[in-house]
């Protein structure tokens, strides 16, 4: 038996012996993205680019989960974990249908271009809601549940996830093809790599995506130091550039000069696959001796080594999987279920959960039946959305006004008429209700990646926090009224209402096919809210550092100067119906752990809420503020008091001198947070619950 066809041997011998039988020509051509089939060896054709960020996207009907950022709010491993399982099955059943009619087409394969673990630094960036929010450690730990999800615990990988932008990557993204990041050995080792580091030794991600700027210098997509990091890291998986991004070479980063010179510096520094055009070019530059077949080779073994692990030459133990998998009963309720955790209550002055003794709610703005407002970008196509319009129709018995309101951006709904000409409906809609529920923010055509559609900011940056003018000339019409109002708000970053007025705001990011079932349940109190923000929501960007520089100070809650007073809300903030809080803490350090015995007690509703344990330390090389290092989702029931346990690993009580050596600084005072919230002053006035602080010595 030929190698390649025996099982009992490894996916990297087999790979060996495969790409043994390939001529030079046929290997270069397997580099590219749509990769072509080999009928004399039977290999088929095969589609690199596939997408699956919060359900398997471009290919059908699938289950849509919320927006990665609103996945982030939940702050739940657990949660992550069956999302991302959820949408491997899919994949792997839409992979199974598809083959067997032929199908070999673009985003049909197995190998799912997600999760973006980038550090969402800047409000502005228009793609942060595909990622798990500020914070390095928070996103790494979903990062890795996720991955985990994706690709199983079977003898071959259900699907393979890849995790990208590698690396230092976020925004602007007018300027992303040009753009050079200039990123201190500190920054990259505190911040931007941690999340990648984790993914590669921890979840063994089969894949990693080069980011399309440079990184202090080098292009990311071609970086000998970005290769040598993943090699040090251990990573043997593939590395496909992003899309169109080597052609970004001698186009606008001018580090070549011909399609051949970015060909060979990007399959010199370990670009396995190129999602683009310059790979047509990798022949000719082996003919003009740019590049050699052993390079050529070992990038070809690189991408049939994960062909194999994903068993695409065998019979495998997912082969019985097929389109009746795919957005059942029981996936839809994982989606519903993520959707509850995905929205984040920021204010509550008791009216919610609402009484049911009222008898008319106006439903009012753009995004109460905008299902951009559901889906984020990158998105799976349900076969069913329910908006948030038809969320509290279906639940309230009552009569349900609605009126748009406003368009999102524009300043009339109808062409010929004059500006604003839904407020009149709105407001007449406002008097006549006993209760409004405004519905404004944004949608993937208005934040989202540069070219997508719309984009009617900054190529899908958005240029400050404020609503759309048309959406504020809006609320503050409702608002005129006196009606008792909630504010739902949809987006995928920091907004700003700029009025508090209303009586509660609740955050719903971009929930999903399910998402108008959960913000109805959480108004009406079927479910106790439990998200919290992923992200710092400020009041303006006015004093920020500019867009461009990428070094954290004044960056995030770990960095922000918090005398300048522009935190609206903070990292990590959200309220609940419940009332968890932490009254006792007893810590143990160990020789790889602090071990934790937290007692939480609830007075109020039962619900989940998310334990979040910060750290704090008087090393010169500590982060400014204080840093996530734990945290885990908890249930209560009401007047429940509870013990859990919880173990810190002292590698998350590391700082980082400004050399980028990460080191445990055991002569420093360090000072552990247990609580639902930062330990900053801000967050204990918001939510009245003051953490337990319990010093440690290291």
């Amino acid at each position: 038996m030929d190698i390649y066809k025996d099982k009992t041997k490894s996916p990297e011998e087999r790979a060996h012996d495969l790409v043994s039988r390939l001529t030079v020509w046929e290997k270069c051509e397997q580099l590219k993205f749509g990769a072509p089939a080999v009928e004399r060896l039977g290999i088929p054709a095969y589609n690199w680019w596939c997408e699956g960020l919060h359900g398997t996207a471009r290919a059908g009907v699938a289950t849509m989960f919320p927006q990665a950022i609103g996945m982030a709010a939940s702050f739940d491993e657990e949660l992550i974990g069956d999302i991302a399982e959820v949408i491997s099955v899919e994949t792997r059943a839409k992979y199974n249908e598809y083959s067997k009619q032929g199908d070999r087409d673009i985003y049909k394969g197995l190998t799912l271009w997600s999760p973006n673990i980038n550090i969402f630094r800047d409000p502005r960036w228009g793609r942060g809601h595909e990622t798990y929010g500020e914070d390095p450690y928070l996103t790494s730990r979903l990062g890795c549940a996720f991955v985990k999800g994706i690709q199983g615990d079977g003898e071959y990988l259900r699907a393979a996830a890849c995790a990208k932008h590698f690396a230092v990557h976020s925004g602007p993204e007018e300027l992303r093809h040009e753009f050079n990041a200039i990123a201190d050995p500190k920054d990259l080792e505190e911040t931007y790599l941690p999340a990648f580091e984790a993914l590669v030794k921890e979840a063994d991600v089969e894949g990693v995506m080069g980011a399309y700027n440079r990184t202090n210098g080098e292009p990311c997509c071609g970086s000998e130091f970005l290769k040598s990091t993943l090699d040090e890291w251990g990573f043997d998986g593939y590395f496909t550039s992003d899309c169109w991004a080597l052609q970004d070479f001698h186009q606008h980063h001018h580090v070549t000069e011909t399609y051949e010179e970015s060909a060979a510096l990007a399959l010199k520094n370990g670009c396995d696959v190129n999602c683009g055009n310059t790979y047509i070019h990798l022949y000719k530059a082996y003919q003009d001796g740019l590049v050699t077949e052993e390079e050529i080779t070992t990038a070809c073994e690189h991408l049939f080594r994960t062909r194999f692990r994903l068993g695409m030459f065998d019979e495998t133990e997912y082969d019985s999987l097929g389109y009746m998998d795919v957005e059942t009963k029981e996936h839809l309720a994982v989606s519903k279920r993520a959707a509850d955790s995905a929205c984040v209550l920021l204010k509550n002055d008791g009216i919610l959960p609402l009484d049911a003794s009222i008898n008319t709610i106006g439903v009012i703005g753009p995004n109460a039946q905008n299902i951009g407002a559901l889906r984020g970008n990158y998105y799976g196509t349900a076969s069913r959305y329910e908006t948030i319009l038809m969320g509290i129709q279906d639940a309230f018995p009552g009569r349900v006004l609605f009126s748009e309101g406003s368009h999102m951006i524009k300043d009339r709904r109808e062409v010929l008429a004059f500006p604003d000409d839904r407020i009149a409906e709105a407001k007449a809609i406002a008097e006549h209700s006993d209760v409004v529920v405004l519905c404004v923010g944004l949608d993937e055509s208005l934040e989202g990646e540069e070219g997508d559609a719309g984009n009617a900011y900054a190529s899908g940056d958005k240029k400050d926090l404020r609503l759309p003018e048309s959406q504020r000339h809006l609320v503050r019409a409702v608002l005129s009224t006196g009606k008792p109002t909630i504010v739902v708000l949809a987006s995928g970053s920091s907004l700003n209402l700029e009025d508090d007025r209303p009586n509660a705001l609740l955050q719903a990011f971009y929930p999903g096919s399910e998402g108008g079932k959960a913000v109805a349940d959480i108004l009406f109190g079927k479910v106790s809210p439990s998200g919290k923000l992923p992200v710092t929501f400020y009041k303006t960007t006015d004093g920020m550092p500019e867009f461009t520089d990428y070094f954290m100070r004044d960056r995030t809650y770990r960095y922000e100067d918090l005398s300048k007073d522009n935190v609206l809300y903070p990292f990590g903030f959200g309220l609940t119906y419940s009332d968890i809080k932490v009254t006792d803490v007893k810590t143990t350090v160990g020789e790889d752990a602090v071990h934790a015995e937290v007692t939480l007690t609830n007075s109020a509703v039962s619900g989940s809420d998310a334990l979040q344990v910060y750290f704090k330390s008087t090393s010169k090389d500590a982060v400014k503020n204080h840093a996530l290092c734990a945290f885990k989702k908890v249930e209560v029931a009401e007047g429940e008091t509870k013990t859990i346990s919880l173990d810190i690993p002292l590698k998350n009580l590391t700082v980082v001198d400004n050399y980028g050596k990460r080191y445990l600084d055991k002569d420093a005072e360090t000072t552990l947070y247990f609580g639902t919230s930062q330990p900053d002053d801000l967050s204990v006035s918001l939510t009245g619950k003051t953490p337990v602080a319990v010093k440690i010595s290291l």
